[in-house]
């Protein structure tokens, strides 16, 4: 009985170490920015702003998903418990998109582009800023806070991320109406 037990919680405890909700499928890992520290054990695989991000979406053929937040902002905060951490919602997220996080404290020159592009393009431009873009470097579609589940005429994110996902398909009209972002760093 006591081996049966015991390798019972040994085979747990070896679902839990392999978890991505523990950030093993993450790439934050080793950040330093209290946001993407904070982010690190959600099951969205979020990658760094950079160009393995990049890379990864124009190999996968998919958009990216970039999630801009501060640790101060009670909005930001507030998406990150109700829709980032929502099982389905990351599962959703990881079968369609390349992920990236940013602080916005951290990247003022980034934040301020995405900004201007997301103002250009009449999308929302205040925090959470969560901006769909191609793997090319195309914002092409955004909003601000969006909850794991549609609220008070709100969409949902994934009410959102289909539409996003609609969009993509349609590189015409990415072509005319998209804001190229630097991507470099």
């Amino acid at each position: 009985m006591r081996s049966n037990i015991f390798l019972l919680m040994l085979g747990l405890a070896s679902i839990v170490a392999t978890s991505p909700a523990q950030g093993n499928s993450n790439h934050l890992r080793g950040e330093t920015s209290p946001y993407l520290k904070r982010a690190v054990s959600q099951a969205v695989d979020w990658y760094p702003w950079g160009l393995e991000a990049f890379r990864r979406a124009s190999e996968l053929n998919r958009p990216i998903l970039l999630d801009v937040g501060a640790v101060w902002c009670p909005w930001c905060g507030l998406m990150d418990r109700d829709t980032y951490t929502n099982a389905a919602t990351a599962d959703y997220i990881n079968q369609h998109f390349v992920s990236i996080k940013v602080d916005f404290d951290s990247a003022p020159e980034l934040v301020a582009q995405l900004q201007r592009a997301q103002a250009v393009l009449n999308l929302p431009a205040g925090l959470p800023l969560t901006s769909f873009i191609t793997p090319e470097g195309k914002l092409y579609f955004g909003a601000g806070y969006l909850p794991a589940e549609g609220k008070a005429g709100k969409p949902s994110f994934r009410e959102a991320a289909e539409e996003a996902l609609r969009l993509y398909a349609d590189k015409g009209k990415i072509e005319e109406e998209s804001f190229q972002l630097e991507i470099t760093r």
